[in-house]
Parts: C-alpha cells; structure tokens; sequence
C-alpha cells in the first residue's frame, strides 16, 4: 500500500497485479509506504475502510481517493500458479511438484486454495468497491492517471517475471474455473478500458 498525502490518494496492491512494480517505480514518491509484512503491503478495500481511511480522513480532514489494479482472472490465477512453482523450492508449504496448472486450476475452483483469496473480495467490501479500478493489462491507462494526479512522468521496471510454464487448461476445467470466479469475472467485465 502507497500513501500519497498532499495528493489524497491510496494505492492498494491487489496481489499478484503488478504491485511490486509499482512499488518499486513510486515508493519514493509516497508519503507512506507499507510493504511488509504482506498482510499490511496487500490491505484490502475492506480493511482500509474499517481503520486506514477513517483515520486519514481525521488527520486531514478529507477523503482519499483509493486506486488498483485488477488482472483478467484466469490469467491472475495463472500468475499465481507460476508463482507458487518459483517460490516451491523456498517454502515446502507451496508443495507444487508434478502439479500442472489444471490440477492447480481444479483445487482453486474447489476452494482448496484459500490462501490465494479472490480480486472481488480484495478490490470490494458490500456495495463499495476501490475508487478507481484500472485493468492491469491496460496498465498504460493507470499509469496516465497516475502522472496526471502525482504530476510526473512514471516509467515502471519489468520485475517478477516469472518462469515460463505450460498454463493451458482444457475447456471443461475452464469453465469449472470460470464458474468459481463469477464474482471476480463480473467485476472484470464492469471495467472500461480508459484508452
């Protein structure tokens, strides 16, 4: 999370969309920046409103405007997949040998991951929802905005790629996928491209 005070405005990292790049382009820019451990660098729009927003609107007595990012779902899962592989030889709780992404894809859906969360239960919180939602794979969008708000140019490093991994998934585990993420799907679809 990136806290921009004379700006009034709030990055929350939504994981697993782009966020250390973020992180890493504007942190010097941030009046404030929580970046570990991750249950403070990947606050939920749930949580912010509960404690960090009241409490910064107390201190300056306005708003803060909140922004994120959101990946198409499938591919943010699949960005999951690739990064519990990297990070298996570190941590043996990943346990990801001889699992393909369609296994992976299965459990998920199945709710067998429930360390991964979903982008609609990050991004919303009942009826209310980030401020400003930018799809991650029209990042030059958000990148826009945040030029115009911060009022300098923004130019974000490639980091965290990861490995290249077969992600196929056949249609039927496809569509037990895209039934499980209906929520994050409609959230999704309910962006525009601000191009």
């Amino acid at each position: 999370m990136l806290i921009f005070w004379d700006q009034r405005l709030v990055f929350l990292a939504t994981p697993k969309a782009g966020s250390t790049a973020i992180e890493v382009a504007l942190e010097s820019l941030a009046s404030a920046s929580l970046l570990r451990p991750d249950a403070l660098k990947h606050t939920d729009i749930a949580t912010y409103r509960r404690f960090v927003g009241p409490w910064l609107s107390a201190q300056t007595g306005a708003d803060f405007t909140t922004v994120a990012l959101m990946r198409e779902p499938v591919d943010w899962l699949r960005s999951w997949y690739r990064f519990k592989l990297r990070d298996d030889h570190d941590d043996p709780r990943h346990a990801m040998d001889g699992i393909s992404f369609s296994d992976f894809a299965t459990r998920y859906a199945a709710g067998q991951h429930p360390e991964i969360g979903s982008q609609s239960a990050f991004l919303t919180d009942g009826d209310h929802r980030v401020d400003c939602i930018f799809r991650y794979e029209d990042i030059a969008s958000f990148v826009d905005f945040l030029e115009t708000r911060l009022d300098c140019a923004i130019e974000l490093p490639r980091i965290n790629v990861p490995p290249s991994v077969d992600v196929h998934l056949p249609a039927p585990a496809e569509a037990q996928l895209r039934h499980a993420m209906a929520r994050d799907l409609d959230v999704y679809a309910s962006l525009h491209s601000r191009g």
